[in-house]
């Protein structure tokens, strides 16, 4: 999966700055296999885009696909809005280029997922190219912002200590030292490209729910995976399953930060004897 951030790289360097504003263009039905801007609010894109391309199977749909694993991060609310006004820019009378505030906020939260696989922000979407907000463009809207404030979010992090068959104490131990401890199954696909992808499988299980909400910490677990896809590599290997106990913490900018993993197998009494006795332990 971390092979799609040199793809997209190396396709939005080459054609940096291509689009000429002056050129004819001609309005096309977005596809629907062009999945990262089907449901983007408009059917409708103009080609060339602002990259440049002008080759629809070609071309857009296959490198439009490279971003859609940085999608599924959730690193901010309008990436997909952003990405796609670039990528597939809506068929209107006039060229309706993002906003430089809407990059900029997109390049704070999306660029240290980059950062965390290795890669710079490209500099095809350096943000000093997009108009500011005085012109006709895509702003950022505040209340997506304002909505995701309060949850607690993923965030690229050193890996979390992996320890295999602890002692009760050592379990309890650190669901008093955490914030909060979950039992999640994580699964790892093998596509035929060789790329991985990494799921929550099933129910996310609450032993110490601290800060974390019930209808959102199994997406929150799942964004954490694909942002940390060095540490998730090293967590389950392909084509398996493997439940764990996750601890960790909520830190005060609302980022959570898993810092001590158990795998639990069915030998492992430690960890049963720990999630037994938790409900009448003293810390």
């Amino acid at each position: 999966m971390a092979a799609f951030f040199i793809v997209a790289l190396v396709a939005m360097a080459s054609s940096s700055l291509a689009f000429d504003m002056g050129q004819s263009t001609r309005c096309v039905a977005i596809p629907n296999q062009m999945r990262v801007c089907k449901d983007v609010g408009y059917s409708e894109m103009r080609l060339p885009n602002f990259l440049g391309h002008s080759n629809l199977e070609g071309e857009v749909v296959p490198r439009s696909e490279d971003w859609r694993p940085l999608l599924q991060t959730g690193c901010h609310p309008q990436a997909q809005a952003f990405l796609c006004s670039i990528i597939a820019p809506v068929c209107l009378d006039a060229f309706i280029q993002p906003c430089r505030s809407l990059c900029v906020a997109v390049r704070d939260s999306c660029a240290p997922v980059l950062t965390c696989q290795g890669h710079p922000w490209p500099e095809a979407l350096d943000c000093d190219r997009f108009p500011a907000e005085e012109d006709v463009c895509l702003t950022p809207h505040a209340k997506f912002s304002n909505f995701a404030k309060g949850l607690p979010k993923p965030a690229c992090q050193n890996c979390p200590s992996v320890e295999e068959s602890p002692a009760g104490k050592t379990v309890l131990g650190a669901f008093c030292h955490n914030d909060f401890a979950v039992t999640a199954k994580l699964h790892r696909l093998r596509h035929p490209t060789g790329e991985s992808e990494f799921q929550v499988d099933g129910r996310v299980e609450f032993i110490r729910q601290g800060p974390l909400l019930p209808y959102d910490t199994k997406h929150l677990l799942q964004q954490w995976l694909l942002i940390n896809l060095r540490c998730a590599g090293a967590l389950v290997r392909p084509g398996r399953s493997q439940l764990y106990v996750l601890t960790g913490s909520v830190q005060p900018d609302g980022t959570v930060a898993l810092t001590r993993l158990f795998p639990w197998h069915k030998k492992d009494a430690g960890i049963a004897q720990a999630t037994r006795k938790w409900k009448h332990h003293r810390c």
